[in-house]
């Protein structure tokens, strides 16, 4: 594509009224200065991201809790309810400790998920010191802080539960715009940062945790599908998270 181009202080000037993108359509000088403006800033929003998922297999993950099941479909992980299990964690094989992740996900309506983030399983009995007070985490109970999937009318999606501890830690009880954000039987989006004690969550762009905590300072991530005992309703629903990728921070 040949575009004449001048140099001017605040930036490029594109000359042509008409130019040809790659694929020879016709974009006028605006729809073009838009368009290269979009694949910059995406590039530069990718910077230093890598994949914690492959698209086709799961390797790098392990499973770890109940027996739901983890399968690849279209380019997703899918998590599928089973009835009389626990809740069943799909764990990455690597721990973070200062990191920024970014993961699309849909779940089906009313099965509840969330992601686990600094998270732990033991093989042995664990006693942890929490705010003063004496946890016992049993062996092969994964434990940590879940940034929660809620499908509910409750709408609590990206609020911050700390799985087989404490429970709630930063609910959105006061946040309306994150809740009001969730859409249910659709794609969502995820941004979590974890720096330091800081642990921040977004949800389709809007802003939802907010939370100071030091308890953990790395762990792994895990995907989770909900126990959901003898319940009909729930059996075979599913969740779907697909481009995963993270950003390790110094």
């Amino acid at each position: 594509m040949a575009v004449a181009i001048v140099l001017l202080s605040g930036g490029w000037l594109i000359a042509q009224v008409k130019v040809r993108d790659v694929d020879g359509i016709e974009l006028d000088r605006k729809q073009y200065i838009v368009a290269r403006l979009t694949i910059l800033a995406e590039d530069e929003a990718n910077e230093g991201f890598k994949p914690l998922f492959d698209g086709k297999t799961l390797d790098g993950w392990v499973q770890k809790g109940g027996t739901a099941k983890y399968t690849v479909e279209d380019d997703c992980i899918v998590g599928t309810s089973v009835p009389k299990t626990g809740n069943s964690f799909l764990c990455t094989d690597q721990e973070y400790a200062n990191f920024i992740l970014e993961v699309d996900f849909k779940v089906d309506t009313p099965l509840n998920s969330g992601i686990q983030i600094r998270s732990h399983c033991y093989d042995e009995d664990k006693v942890i010191d929490a705010d003063g007070k004496q946890i016992k985490i049993p062996a092969g109970r994964v434990h940590g802080y879940q940034v929660e999937i809620d499908p509910s009318d409750r709408a609590w999606s990206a609020g911050i539960y700390d799985e087989g501890r404490r429970g709630w830690l930063y609910n959105l009880e006061k946040k309306p715009e994150a809740r009001a954000a969730f859409k249910k039987d659709d794609w969502n989006h995820y941004r979590v940062e974890c720096r330091g004690d800081s642990l921040k969550t977004w949800i389709n762009g809007v802003e939802a945790a907010d939370l100071k905590d030091g308890l953990t300072a790395s762990g792994f991530i895990a995907l989770q599908v909900h126990g959901v005992g003898d319940d009909e309703s729930k059996v075979g629903k599913q969740v779907r998270w697909k481009n995963i990728k993270i950003k390790v921070l110094e």
